[in-house]
């Protein structure tokens, strides 16, 4: 396994898709889009994704112009491979009831659609006014089902993707890009 604390041994298996610059005048944009999808004064409740949605999350909600509260939700269905198991797991909840709230589900990347459909079908059992998905980057090659995703920030081709959150097997979230990555797996 390659160390990505030593530099020399993973910049050459990196390369950057989208820089910190372009990150951040997308999710202005989207941050500007999400505002006025909602009336004025709209008291929107923001789920995070745990863990790859942080980074993502935190600059979203810097750019949004209504008040707002965040909880997070933590769910799993890579583990540490770079292939979704397509066994979605919620590994942490929320800590308060979304009912009767306007909702906006928070994730780094719809690939598959099974975990978002997953989440999206067990958040409206708990009733929320509204409910939409934001997410980061957007697969649609590696669907296996349908799903509505509301805001996307950038759609991408089948390339496993880290950094700006996105891991390999919990690693290279603190990159300030997103890169493809073509190292040892």
């Amino acid at each position: 396994m390659i160390n990505p604390n030593t530099p020399n041994d993973w910049r050459k298996d990196v390369k950057v898709m989208f820089n910190s610059d372009e990150l951040h005048a997308r999710i202005s944009a989207l941050a500007s889009a999400i505002t006025a999808e909602y009336p004025p004064n709209t008291e929107l409740c923001v789920v995070g994704i745990l863990k790859g949605s942080v980074p993502f999350l935190a600059d979203l909600i810097r750019y949004l112009e209504l008040p707002l509260h965040v909880e997070f939700m933590g769910i799993s269905s890579y583990g540490d491979d770079t292939k979704s198991s397509g066994v979605v797991q919620i590994t942490s909840d929320l800590t308060k009831s979304i009912e009767g709230k306007d909702v906006l589900v928070v994730e780094d990347i719809v690939d598959t659609g099974l975990t978002i459909q997953y989440l999206k079908d067990n958040l409206v059992s708990r009733r929320p006014k509204s409910l939409k998905v934001c997410t980061l980057l957007d697969k649609p090659s590696g669907r296996k089902c349908e799903v509505d995703v509301d805001f996307v920030g950038f759609e991408i081709p089948d390339a496993f993707v880290i950094g700006y959150g996105l891991d390999f097997a919990g690693k290279f979230r603190n990159l300030p890009f997103i890169g493809t990555y073509h190292g040892p797996v």
